[in-house]
């Protein structure tokens, strides 16, 4: 199904929301009362489970999930809670100190296990920093994502071993990798695809730009799916372009769609399409999920200082997770012991979790300065030394009481 804007539509409030009489003494962002992007209103997108949890059909995709099996569709459930889980656990670490950084996926769980599950094992997966949840879908144990975070390493995991490459902090620079990997691909005349994900505020990245340029050119089989979750940490994306973002690919000359990034049988469903597109040889597609990121850009960041707080709550009305789960109980194709038994498994994974993150080493404080320069360099040096000092100062402190 196609949805029209629906911004005059009142949005569902969950327990505990503050009534409209009360919205007055809310923080209004100035971002965010200009634009429909940012006060929740939903634009043209390709939906299949709306925010009430109603099936809706839609004639180009629906033949892509028209044959998922109840046990499938709790499979995704699954995916989505234990993922969120997981992220839940990784964000408490952080603030125990045991994390350096974490970037949370809150809010985009349905963009990830959706698109990740329409992947093929022999697929090849470009993530940034966030898709913890299509790390799930590849089989890479989560744990493995932490020890980047924790700094005792960087990745922590084989990327051939699941066709996964490892996490890319700089913005937009795995668009290139994961095109000219594809282009390889289309020379060595496999069928299989690319997939690239990166964020709103990385689609105004000129490495972006170029990767567009090559694919189309080239013709390689790569989807970029762009999680838009409205919010480069504090900049809107009104402030990034004057047009839906998904509409960038006409002018490279491959198509773009913009689905909604809550919905994970229809973010399943148009990255299954994009995919086959890719391996019949049509060449690169944009899929632009439309979603929202329900926490902070990473622990280092607040956004109550730049967001709305009647925005946040009318997205919270959207949660693909219980949309989901309302399907599910409507239909008829999940029941209480399913859902306590998918809650004890939560708790476990929590468990598992915080045991083995607390058990990694520390990181090497002296790493920082190994292989900045092939032969060495006395700048090094001196910081190194310095450092080490530094260090000594605490074990002479110590010594002294």
């Amino acid at each position: 199904m196609t949805v029209e804007s629906t911004a005059a539509r009142k949005p569902r409030r969950s327990a505990g929301t503050k009534s409209a009489a009360s919205a007055g003494a809310k923080r209004t962002s100035p971002a965010a009362k200009k634009s429909p992007e940012t006060t929740g209103a939903e634009p043209e997108l390709v939906q299949l489970l709306t925010p009430e949890g109603k099936r809706v059909k839609d004639a180009t995709y629906d033949p892509y999930v028209a044959d998922i099996t109840p046990e499938e569709l709790r499979g995704l459930y699954r995916d989505m809670v234990l993922t969120r889980r997981f992220d839940a656990e990784a964000t408490s670490l952080q603030r125990q100190g045991e994390l350096g950084l974490w970037a949370s996926l809150l809010g985009q769980e349905a963009a990830q296990i959706g698109s990740g599950r329409a992947t093929r094992e022999d697929d090849y997966v470009f993530p940034t920093y966030r898709e913890h949840g299509v790390a799930w879908c590849r089989g890479v144990d989560p744990t493995n994502l932490l020890g980047m975070f924790r700094g005792v390493n960087n990745g922590g995991w084989d990327p051939n071993s699941n066709n996964f490459h490892l996490y890319t902090i700089v913005i937009g620079s795995q668009t290139l990798h994961a095109t000219g990997y594809a282009m390889g691909v289309a020379k060595d005349g496999a069928d299989s695809a690319v997939i690239a994900y990166f964020g709103d505020g990385a689609s105004s990245q000129g490495d972006v730009a170029e990767s567009f340029t090559f694919s189309a050119v080239y013709n390689a089989p790569v989807v970029f799916f762009c999680q838009n979750n409205q919010w480069a940490i504090s900049e809107p994306t009104e402030k990034q372009t004057r047009v839906p973002l998904y509409q960038r690919a006409q002018g490279f000359g491959f198509p773009g769609v913009r689905v909604d990034g809550n919905d994970v049988l229809a973010c399943l469903a148009v990255t299954k399409w994009a995919l086959e597109r890719a391996r019949r040889g049509e060449g690169p597609t944009l899929v632009e999920a439309y979603t929202y990121r329900m926490g902070a850009h990473t622990t280092s960041d607040d956004p109550t200082k730049y967001r709305a707080d009647e925005e946040r709550e009318s997205w919270e009305a959207k949660d693909p997770i219980l949309r989901l789960r309302t399907y599910l109980e409507a239909s008829n194709h999940a029941d209480e012991g399913f859902f306590a038994e998918l809650e004890a498994e939560s708790e476990a994974l929590g468990k598992r979790v915080r045991e083995v993150v607390r058990a990694m080493p520390d990181p090497d404080h002296f790493a920082i300065f190994e292989n900045v320069y092939a032969d060495g360099h006395a700048l090094v040096d001196e910081e190194r030394a310095q450092f080490a000092a530094y260090q000594a100062s605490f074990a002479d402190a110590g010594e002294g009481k």
